[in-house]
This record gives C-alpha cells, structure tokens and sequence, in this order.
C-alpha cells in the first residue's frame, strides 16, 4: 500500500500568532503589577518591623511628646524606606527587563516597560501603606489610655516624601541600564572605511 508522503508543515496562522502574543504581553504586564505589589506589602513588612521609631512620653490625656528632640529615629524611618525602595527598585527594573522585556518588540516592549514602572509606583504606596499600619493600633491605645509620665514608641511615618520616587526611579534605570548594555555593537560608517583605505 502506497504512502503518501508528508508534506512541508504550513506556517502557523499570523493572526494566531498575534493574538498569543497579545495574551502573553497582557500576562506580563499583570505580573508585573500584581508582583510589584506583593514586593510593595513585603517592603512595608520590614519597613514596619526594623525601621527605627522615636520614644514618647506621655503628658496628659491623649497627648505625647518626643522625648529626645534630637533624635534621629525619623530621618531613620525614612532612610529605611529609600534603602527597601532602591533594592526593590532594582529587583523589579533588573527581573523585569531579562524575563519580560527583553523577548519583547515594540508595543508590547513599551507596554511591559511602562506596567514595570507604573507597579513600582503601586508599590511604593502599598509599602507606605503596610508599614504605617503596624504597630498603629498600639500607638493609638498608648496613647490613649496610657498614665501620664508612660512611655511607648512613636507610630511610623515617612517625613520626606521625595523618598517615594526612590523605587520608580531605580526600576527606570535599571531599565534604562540594561537596555543600553544590550544594545548591538554600532557599525562603522561606510566613509570610515574609506577613509581607511584611503590612508
């Protein structure tokens, strides 16, 4: 019984191929949002539990004051953030260009790029958010009930907020870093050359 040979498989459908694509672009550009997210809770878990806070006193009812004016607990505070900032920063800008957007073209390059940025600015707030919030409720409860002369530990806070376009602006250049390092050797001018041949 003859057999008919197999014949050159056709090339995949363009518009398949596209549209694999788009879904493979919009995966990213969620991943890239929802982790940087994830990294922004864990930042503001460790901003929460290791950032330094000022001592209070308390004076009277439901008021406090900083024992040490000349502490150095707030700039502190806030030297943490940009350190946890800048590493994430990092990580998002270094992870997100080798696994998202170096395979990528056009469009879909931009779009990744610019979800890495936009989630590093979500997660910047989404570590304010965190580390604010641990320990608050027994700020609030010292106080508020604590005698006069007692002293607890002030709430987190960030003073300089410039220290939030630390994480954006670290991802931006790592970004910026790796695509320039990628980029393909220049080629000689063609006058060059002559030039050369010239001498």
């Amino acid at each position: 019984m003859a057999t008919v040979p197999a014949g050159p498989q056709q090339p995949g459908i363009p518009g398949e191929r596209s549209l694999q694509g788009t879904r493979g672009t919009v995966a990213w550009v969620v991943a890239a949002l929802a982790g940087s997210a994830v990294l922004g809770l864990l930042g503001g878990l460790i901003w929460g539990e290791f950032a330094p806070r000022a001592l209070l006193q308390e004076i009277g009812a439901g008021t406090a004051e900083v024992i040490n004016a000349e502490t150095r607990a707030f700039f502190g505070a806030d030297v943490w953030f940009c350190a946890i900032g800048a590493v994430a920063g990092l990580l998002t800008g270094i992870l997100g260009y080798l696994f998202a957007v170096s395979p990528r073209e056009g469009a879909a390059r931009a779009a990744v790029v610019t979800a890495l940025i936009g989630g590093s600015v979500a997660g910047t707030f989404a570590m304010l958010w965190l580390g604010q919030r641990i320990g608050l409720s027994g700020y609030d409860h010292a106080l508020a009930s604590s005698a006069a002369g007692t002293r607890f530990s002030s709430n987190l806070a960030l003073g300089a907020k410039s220290a939030l376009a630390f994480w954006p602006l670290f991802t931006a250049a790592a970004l910026l870093i790796a695509e320039w390092g990628n980029r393909p050797p220049r080629e000689p001018a063609e006058e060059d050359g002559y030039s050369a041949a010239a001498e």
